[in-house]
């Protein structure tokens, strides 16, 4: 039997990349960090959408399409977050979370 053929594998990954992504937002002191952390997390999230998607949903496209919305709005938290950060950093001259805490909204 293959291991590729097991739901319980895809969940297990998924897990993984969940806990990674916690840790990482937990111990991470750069906002670089902390967005690399958080598409951990959803990268978990799309896998279990995709896993379950293959083993038990009916209909094969809604798995995807939900995947599909997670990396698109992956992909619209990097652009924003990014711009962020360079703004921060123009302002600031440092990255560091615990330095911005000072900012006023």
């Amino acid at each position: 039997m293959m291991i590729s053929a097991n739901l319980n594998t895809y969940l297990i990954i998924a897990a993984v990349l969940l806990v990674i992504g916690l840790y990482g937002m937990v111990q991470h002191r750069s906002l670089i960090g902390m967005l690399i952390s958080s598409e951990f997390i959803l990268n978990g999230a799309a896998l279990n959408f995709m896993a379950f998607n293959r083993f038990v949903a009916p209909n094969p496209a809604v798995g995807q399409i939900y995947a599909l919305f997670i990396m698109g709005i992956a992909a619209a938290e990097a652009a924003i977050v990014v711009s962020i950060i360079i703004a921060v950093y123009r302002k600031y001259q440092g990255e560091d979370p615990e330095e911005l805490q000072d900012m006023k909204l």
